[in-house]
């Protein structure tokens, strides 16, 4: 009985799966943001998600750009929990990062005078081009990790393995 125990396979939940994903999207990318930032890779200020909700003024500050690094936390595990949703049975890399370039199109290029307060031209071509970066990777660390989770053989195959 024991034996039969051991060969199903226990399923993922998939929302609390795209919490966790999109929980350490969040923390890793949003950090590596943050240093982007420092260094003067990019000009979009870490709490540009924050732009529309508190003042310029506040999100240049250190608690400011605390609050930013936190509202893309929440924004990684949203939009993790819908990719989750759609698009988790997607084999390989390429799916999470066509994910990253539409929310960077949509962010960047298309909603930028909401989120960026100016055109998205206006900004430098590094600033730009980091970004780009910074989304791709995003996308497919989200992507990638859900596709893993739900479409890697290996686990499924696990009872053949020894006894």
């Amino acid at each position: 009985m024991g034996n039969a125990a051991s060969q199903q396979r226990q399923k993922t939940n998939p929302l609390f799966f795209a919490i966790e994903t999109g929980f350490f999207a969040g923390l890793i990318w949003g950090g590596l943001h943050w240093i982007f930032y420092v260094l003067h890779f990019t000009k979009v200020i870490p709490g540009f998600l924050g732009e529309p909700i508190f003042k310029h003024k506040f999100l240049v500050t250190v608690a400011g750009q605390l609050a930013g690094y936190l509202l893309f936390i929440g924004f990684s595990v949203l939009c993790s929990i819908l990719y989750v949703l759609v698009f988790r049975k997607i084999k390989g890399p390429w799916a999470g990062m066509i994910y990253g370039i539409v929310w960077w199109s949509v962010l960047i290029l298309a909603c930028s005078w909401l989120f960026l307060m100016q055109p998205p031209f206006r900004l430098p071509w590094d600033s730009l081009i980091s970004e780009f970066c910074l989304f791709l990777l995003w996308g497919l660390f989200i992507g990638y990790t859900a596709a893993t989770e739900y479409t890697d053989e290996r686990k499924r195959d696990s009872s053949t393995g020894m006894a």
